[in-house]
């Protein structure tokens, strides 16, 4: 017969402090992630590694001078930034409800005068109770 010692220590560990520790950090790092940045403008920028192409019906194009274009067939047509929005408009009367206008902006141009254009389509969207896409085209990033 063999003598057993009547104290055996039991290694327990309760994983009750962890749970409560994780969901106390997820709680923290959901409420501080929606403080980062509360001004920020959500855009759908396409992305430039992708080869999708979209219908695009017409092109803005804004070049180094800030100066603004639309392609009207094979040529370009210089528009003002105050007759911005009545040219658009009228190149999206004749174009489906889903439209899509194509920015092409030169690397050097403020987002302000991009923004333009947005706002422009925007307000047409409103008034006219359409649902006209803005896409900013990108240039593909050139493979090694």
């Amino acid at each position: 017969m063999a003598i057993q010692s009547m104290n055996k220590n039991k290694i327990e560990f309760s994983m009750s402090t962890q749970a409560d520790l994780v969901f106390l950090l997820l709680i923290f790092f959901m409420i501080t992630s929606t403080l980062v940045s509360p001004n920020a403008i959500k855009l759908l920028l396409p992305n430039s590694n992708s080869k999708t192409a979209t219908k695009r019906n017409f092109e803005v194009y804004i070049d180094e001078q800030l100066e603004y274009s639309i392609l009207q067939g094979k040529d370009l047509m210089a528009i003002d930034e105050e007759s911005l929005q009545e040219a658009i408009a009228e190149r999206l009367i004749h174009e489906d409800t889903n439209a899509a206008i194509v920015v092409r902006a030169d690397k050097s141009v403020p987002i302000q005068n991009v923004v333009y254009v947005i706002d422009a389509v925007n307000l047409i969207n409103e008034t006219q109770h359409k649902q006209h896409k803005v896409i900013l085209a990108t240039t593909p990033k050139k493979e090694k």
